[in-house]
């Protein structure tokens, strides 16, 4: 996946429809947390069970609300200036020293 490439076609699709005055860190943020709220509706009623063992229709629909999720959080990356690639490669380093593994 191409970070980048994504970020600059969010820019170019918000741009042709003139998004760009409501395409805010705060209003993205707040557009990703909906979204966020729709991935849980998916697993709401399941069991821990039933919530590994999606039908296809269920999977679906997960795939379009974690893309929701994902295309929200690269915009706000962009709109921020935050290098999401270095920015998680340094969380997992830091994730490392904070729970090494078990010997």
């Amino acid at each position: 996946m191409d970070i980048s490439a994504l970020q600059r076609r969010l820019r170019q699709f918000a741009a042709d429809r003139d998004w760009q005055p409501y395409q805010t860190p705060k209003n993205l943020a707040m557009a990703m947390t909906v979204e966020a709220a729709e991935l849980l509706e998916i697993f709401q009623w399941l069991t821990p069970e039933e919530s590994q063992q999606l039908s296809d229709a269920q999977r679906l629909h997960l795939g379009e609300e974690l893309s929701d999720v994902l295309l929200y959080l690269l915009q706000i990356a962009d709109h921020t200036g935050v290098d999401l690639e270095t920015a998680v490669e340094r969380k997992l380093q830091l994730n490392a020293v904070k729970h090494p593994p078990r010997s």
